[in-house]
């Protein structure tokens, strides 16, 4: 077994040491976030101890069932690249979490939040990494777009930071569906998923070649290449320490590790070297004239970072094994200069208040231990010796140089960029730490200096003197980068070092400093004699376009297609419903199974009652009158139902129809009391309509029966409901055991509807319990007393006897509903049914005494009951598998109990009492969403008219 089988492991680590963060740091405050960094930096030297393994082209490899029943297993492998991506994501999280203990103030609510994404997010990025299944790659590159999304949204309070992330989500996203299509499509031609078997023989073919394009899609969508290079600049919205992990060491290397992995098994494809090095060249002049233009020092690093992304994407589109070796070498390089330069930024913004340059002013006799380390990082960005950062550059440069035609277009792009390069690196140290004319100094009243933490400096100066260190001894990563560069083929020896003596690339280095100040020095020379650079308008402003002309168009098609009318859109949904399955009907030419018209007299009597409630209700002018008459034709066909034989059916009909007449009842008291009908208008279509929709449904109803051809599954279950279920309502059974997993699915969608409707109606969070007592009586001036019944009657118009009957029966039915809960397995009722039952009892204490009887009567959060009942439910698949067999397989529990006797309790009776919380809490929701707030609401209106009325008495 190798160290490498513990990779598993620290995913889930990752995975609950993020979800117990926010607890943490509310019991430690920020210093929680260095106890957190201990994960980071476990994962650090546990990767640095498998170097030995992985060089000259060595891998680990660990494979976890997923999915066995479509083949789908999490394989994970570690080779050279992904090493040398997991030492910059779990390193650089090491400091970035160390220096964020300090970044943050002190009792900053967000701070749990912010490490809690921090971690998930490094865990889905190692995820990513060592990924060697194209499935799970997808899996884990749509995580980091999600948590990337908390990180950058952090502020919430800020409408830009919520607009980035959005921007930086969409885009993602989308580029990560087209990813996943080419993924399909490449493990279908390839006859595999695994990755590196794909690239150990690469198949070919045209789909093969569609494949690759949409897989690069998505990574040039990721790393912000041009035509997505608008997205990275915006999520500079996120905390500076975030920023620095994003840009240096996460997210937008998904795209540039995309492109190193593909390169070795793809790079021999016609478009590969044109599209990379065009876009990847292009995405290098733009970020560095773009980064020239900046005043925010956060601002121009982010346009630098999206022109190194675009050097290292021209350097893997070269293809060659040079160019290959030199661009992994830069994406190291890129770790330890840019995350340091952002922590610098981070340092002066905490420190004076402001990142803009033109505000700062002799930085550098006020922190001249930043000044310096901040003058070693951009050194190495403008690639300039000692620094790792001109080995890296050097290395690339040779390898654009063997690189045929495309590599000498390449090498002309790069020496323009290194220019810039060198001129925005200059500009850098310039805005942030030289002196200016006319600007207050540092220090001084004008622009107070804070001091500087030892925990923000010294992540700074660790990643420098790394910087340092490799620059000097280029040789000690060379192994690493070797070993990654010659899957492709083989490579020069040395290709890493200080000095390779007098060189064609040398030439090209001196002549990108040179450049690069000039540059500078020409600029500062025309901002003297006019201004400043002005940084130009947000980018994006296509992106801006396109999703203002989608919500024009969706704008447009809700405005034609959806009128405010319900008649209208449920006319709309029937006429549909009839022309495309009526017409398939009619066209069949089906026959109708045998029927029996009826079993019972009393059958007839209930069908003339329903036919005649049906009627009058089309007669009906008041809305409070029809809601009742269709209620009463949900009660007759409760009753048919136990006519034929179906207890559980009609228990669940009689309450479902109860509750949703309450609802009715209760939307109807915020309605104007007006006719239901205001025209008859149209009344002639809508009878047909009717007609066409109820005789479809007959049809179905009396055809489909007399289509079935095998025999009814639920022939069969009687037998098994009892020995593997265990109990006689099969019913009951279907539900929590043979279709557990349907239940399971539509418990969610409950949830997630109770949740919308209760969107709809708050307007204020909808978060917390029904208020216990009134904080705004129905009338200022005439306040409702008290009732000796119930605990708190505020009513305005009172009942004594719904009062005295509500005291007498209320916890009888809530005893009753515990009953039905229980005796569901083998006798009409069950999870939903007893849940519902409790529910109506909620009810009648709402109608009885109003919102605060409610909030006495159920003190608790709806959406945390509802929570608890889903996690019931999810926890009894769990112990399914735990027990060793399926997810919510059921088990029977028995045991002889003195005096009670022989005992047996089923495990999926547990998974109903999750049904039950859910139920009764999606009641209460209602009831909250639906009454009490919109009680409170109305007492808010009237509080608010009488307060406009100069007597105070009622306005007219």
């Amino acid at each position: 077994m190798t160290a490498f089988a513990a990779a598993p492991w620290f995913l889930l680590a990752y995975l609950v040491i993020g979800l117990l963060a926010l607890p943490l740091c509310r019991a430690m405050d920020r210093d929680a976030l260095i106890v957190l960094a201990a994960l980071p930096g476990a994962t650090t030297v546990w990767a640095a101890l498998q170097l030995p393994a992985v060089l000259d082209g060595g891998s680990r490899n660990v494979s976890v069932p997923w999915l066995p029943q479509i083949g789908l297993t999490i394989d994970l492998r570690l080779d050279a690249l992904s090493l040398a991506l997991t030492l910059v994501i779990a390193g650089i999280g090491t400091l970035v979490m160390i220096y964020s203990a300090r970044y943050f103030p002190r009792d900053d609510d967000g701070v749990g939040k912010y490490a809690g994404s921090l971690l998930v997010f490094a865990g889905a990025m190692l995820g990513l990494v060592w990924a060697d299944n194209l499935i799970l790659l997808v899996v884990f590159w749509e995580l980091t777009g999600l948590l990337s999304y908390l990180l950058i949204a952090h502020r919430q309070g800020k409408r830009s930071s919520r607009q980035a992330a959005s921007q930086a989500l969409l885009v993602t996203t989308a580029g990560g569906l087209v990813m996943l299509i080419g993924a399909v499509i490449l493990g279908v031609q390839a006859g595999t998923f695994q990755l590196s078997a794909i690239l150990a023989d690469p198949p070919s073919s045209p789909l093969v070649t569609a494949a690759i394009v949409l897989l690069l899609i998505g990574g040039i969508s990721k790393s912000a290449i041009i035509p997505f290079q608008f997205w990275l600049p915006g999520a500079m919205a996120a905390p500076t320490p975030a920023s620095a992990y994003l840009h240096a060491a996460t997210m937008v290397k998904a795209g540039i590790y995309l492109f190193a992995r593909l390169a070795p098994g793809f790079a021999d494809l016609s478009f590969w070297q044109p599209l990379l090095i065009l876009l990847g060249g292009g995405t290098m002049l733009y970020g560095a004239a773009t980064a020239l233009r900046q005043r925010d020092l956060k601002l121009l690093l982010a346009y630098g970072t999206v022109s190194q992304l675009g050097l290292m994407t021209l350097l893997f589109g070269s293809g060659n094994p040079d160019a290959l070796l030199g661009g992994l070498a830069m994406l190291l390089g890129h770790a330890l200069f840019k995350a340091p330069l952002f922590f610098v930024v981070g340092i002066i913004d905490t420190s004076t208040g402001t990142r803009d340059l033109t505000k700062l002013s002799g930085l550098r006799r006020r922190m001249p231990l930043v000044a310096a380390l901040a003058a070693l990082a951009a050194i190495s960005m403008a690639g300039v010796p000692p620094m790792f950062g001109f080995a890296a550059k050097e290395s690339g440069y040779a390898g654009l140089l063997d690189g045929g035609t495309w590599g000498a277009v390449a090498v002309v792009i790069m020496l323009v960029g290194s220019i810039l390069t060198t001129a925005y690196s200059i500009r850098f140290l310039w805005g942030a730490f030289a002196d200016k004319p006319g600007v207050p100094a540092a220090g001084s009243r004008q622009l107070p200096v804070a001091p500087v933490s030892a925990w923000c400096s010294g992540p700074t100066v660790l990643l420098v003197v790394i910087g340092l260190v490799l620059g000097i001894a280029p040789f000690l990563a060379e192994p690493l980068v070797q070993s990654y560069a010659q899957l492709a083929g083989s490579t020069h020896d040395g290709a890493l070092a200080l000095w390779h003596g007098f060189s064609l690339a040398l030439l090209l280095s001196v002549v990108g400093w040179l450049g690069g100040a000039a540059v500078f020095l020409a600029q500062r020379t025309r901002e003297r004699r006019t201004e400043l650079a002005r940084p130009g308008g947000p980018p994006g402003a296509a992106y801006r376009a396109t999703t203002r002309g989608l919500d024009a168009i969706a704008v447009g098609v809700t405005a034609t297609t959806q009128r405010g009318s319900l008649p209208v859109s449920l006319g709309a949904i029937l006429l549909v419903l009839i022309a495309f399955p009526g017409t398939m009907l009619i066209r069949a030419g089906t026959s109708t199974a045998d029927l029996a018209l009826w079993s019972d007299p009393g059958e007839i009597m209930v069908a003339v009652v329903v036919i005649g409630l049906a009627v009058a209700t089309t007669q009906i002018k008041r809305g409070l009158t029809a809601i009742i008459m269709v209620g009463g034709v949900g009660y007759a066909i409760a009753i048919l139902f136990i006519l034929r034989g179906a207890p559980d059916l009609a228990l669940t009909q009689i309450l479902v129809e109860t509750i949703t007449l309450i609802a009715g009842l209760l939307v109807l008291t915020r309605l104007p009391d007006r006719a239901l009908f205001a025209s008859h208008r149209g009344n002639g279509f809508r009878v047909v309509l009717a007609l066409a929709a109820g005789a479809l449904m007959t049809a179905l109803a009396l055809i489909i029966p007399g289509s079935r051809v095998a025999t009814p599954v639920s022939a069969d279950l009687a037998g098994p409901a009892v020995e593997y279920g265990g109990g006689y309502n099969i019913v009951n059974i279907i539900l929590v055991d043979v279709r557990a997993w349907d239940t399971f699915g539509e418990l969610t969608v409950l949830i997630a509807a109770a949740t919308g409707v209760a969107s709809l109606i708050f307007l204020v969070g909808r978060t917390g319990r029904t208020p216990r007592k009134p904080t705004s009586l129905p009338s200022a001036k005439a306040p409702a007393k008290p009732s000796p019944w119930l605990v708190t009657n505020w009513m305005p118009r009172r009942s004594l006897l719904l009062e005295v009957v509500t005291r007498l029966i209320f916890h009888t039915i809530i005893v009753f509903s515990i009953y039905v809960l229980f005796v569901g397995h083998d006798e009409p009722g069950g999870g939903f049914a007893a849940g519902l039952i409790g529910g109506l009892a909620l009810t009648l204490r709402y109608i009885a005494g109003g919102a605060f009887e409610l909030g006495e009567a159920a003190p608790v959060d709806p959406g945390k009951l509802m929570g608890v009942g889903l996690l019931i439910s999810a926890a009894t698949a769990a112990y399914g598998l735990v027990a060793g067999g399926d997810a919510l397989q059921s088990t029977i529990l028995r045991a002889t109990v003195p005096v009670l006797g022989d005992l047996k309790f089923v495990t999926s009776s547990v998974f109903d009492i999750g049904v039950y919380f859910i139920v009764v809490g999606l009641v209460l929701d209602v009831l909250r969403s639906l009454g009490a707030e919109l009680d409170r609401q109305g007492v808010l209106e009237r509080r608010a008219r009488e307060e406009q009325t100069p007597t105070g008495g009622r306005s007219r």
